[in-house]
């Protein structure tokens, strides 16, 4: 069975976002991507790079990660803001939302996370990635597997946190299955739930 990835970047202080749910590493964002950060998700995760960039880049390889993006609307219209209305051309991109319409017909809207993550994780393919936000997350958190911190060097003080505004307390204990640390600090960790 393939397993739901909640792929995500981090502050310190566990945002991954500012408080108005801003894009961090657009035009003026404050997010640190040195030359090491984007070596690496070529290297190991080119899949994760927006079609823009991975046009801009000369980057055709598929990754061996995932085959499915999925996100939710706030998430997804941070690119429809930068005019982007599929931003992963080369994954199936599914967008949790019970009110959007999206412009590009590539791209799926699905009502109930749940029930879509269960199902799509029976199919045959690669894990599915969580893009995010931090919303979707904390809706989802029952049914992630893996989470993939890049974890920066950078404290914001306050923002959307890693599983959103509304999860409720509900410890959970994952264990660390991988790490990679680059030059730049940022820290790439890999945990897997914990079945203890």
């Amino acid at each position: 069975m393939r397993k739901l990835v909640y792929f995500i970047a981090s502050t310190l202080d566990g945002f991954v976002t500012d408080p108005a749910g801003s894009d961090p590493s657009g035009p003026g964002g404050y997010w640190p991507i040195g030359d090491d950060y984007l070596h690496h998700l070529v290297a190991h995760y080119p899949e994760t790079l927006p079609g823009p960039a991975r046009q801009a880049l000369g980057i055709t390889d598929e990754g061996s990660c995932f085959d499915t993006a999925l996100e939710g609307r706030r998430s997804y219209e941070i690119g429809l803001a930068a005019g982007v209305t599929d931003a992963y051309p080369h994954l199936r991109h599914i967008v949790f939302s019970r009110t959007l319409t999206p412009p590009d017909p590539a791209v799926i809207v699905e009502a109930d996370p749940v029930t879509t993550v269960r199902r799509l994780k029976e199919e045959a393919g690669k894990d599915l990635w969580l893009v995010g936000g931090g919303e979707i997350a904390g809706a989802l958190r029952h049914e992630i597997d893996r989470v993939v911190v890049k974890l920066a060097p950078l404290t914001l003080g306050a923002g959307l946190p890693l599983l959103g505004r509304t999860a409720g307390f509900d410890p959970q204990l994952w264990e660390l299955t991988d790490h990679t640390v680059l030059d730049s600090g940022t820290l790439f960790l890999t945990y897997d739930r914990s079945s203890a």
